[in-house]
């Protein structure tokens, strides 16, 4: 099968800019206290599962799958970038990463305890956040949880430099109504949603709201 334009483009940005993409974010989670705090209350409801590992879909240079660890979770990272792959390989080897998309994760049905997408599926296009979002509860256990992050709003935003590299990323801004539905359809049910103001800091500066929103996938849903 022909792989989609969208998939190509959005693994070739991330190879040409993941050294200098890794240098920019990497303090950026520490300055953002809300968003700690959707990571904390996951990571506690699915340690209280005991349900099995976690996710990181879309893992980047690994920072967030280093924070979760940090929070006592089991978990890998996946992104579709293999230059990514091994920044984070590089960065944290005590821990796993591997080459994969969001669209056919390499995980058995219901092996996981919890899935993160945390501003990966930004770059989804609207036709097929539905099908990422069935692949979440495909892996999921029974009782597991998600976490979604993205920018609320809508349209679709296209970049053409970043870090000082010519890249080809498109932006899907997403309204969380729209996103809550989109979960609910496929099985998810949301437990827990926070829409933040942007953040006007002087490195990591935001033009939208961001949101987040938790969902569980029924611990009497046998469904794969």
């Amino acid at each position: 099968m022909t792989e989609p334009d969208y998939l190509r483009a959005t693994r070739t940005s991330y190879d040409a800019m993941a050294v200098d993409y890794t240098d920019w974010i990497r303090g950026e989670l520490a300055v953002k206290p809300l968003d700690r705090a959707m990571l904390a209350g996951f990571a506690e409801l699915v340690l209280a599962t005991g349900a099995g590992s976690v996710a990181d879909v879309g893992c980047g240079p690994g920072r967030l799958t280093a924070h979760l660890h940090g929070l006592g979770l089991s978990v890998f990272g996946v992104d579709l970038s293999p230059q990514m792959i091994a920044v984070a390989r590089r960065a944290y080897p005590g821990l796993r990463f591997e080459v994969g998309s969001m669209l056919a994760l390499d995980v058995p049905d219901g092996a996981l305890g919890g899935v993160v997408a945390w501003y990966s599926t930004i770059h989804i296009p609207q036709e097929r956040l539905p099908d990422v979002l069935a692949e979440f509860h495909r892996v999921l256990a029974p009782g597991g949880h998600l976490l979604l992050a993205f920018q609320t709003g809508d349209g679709v935003s296209h970049w053409t430099q970043a870090a000082g590299h010519a890249i080809s990323l498109e932006f899907h801004r997403r309204q969380p109504d729209h996103v809550a539905d989109l979960l609910n359809q496929v099985g998810l049910v949301v437990r827990a949603r926070l829409v933040r103001e942007a953040d006007d800091h002087d490195v990591y500066p935001e033009d939208t709201q961001q949101a987040f929103l938790l969902a569980r996938k029924p611990a009497d849903d046998a469904r794969p």
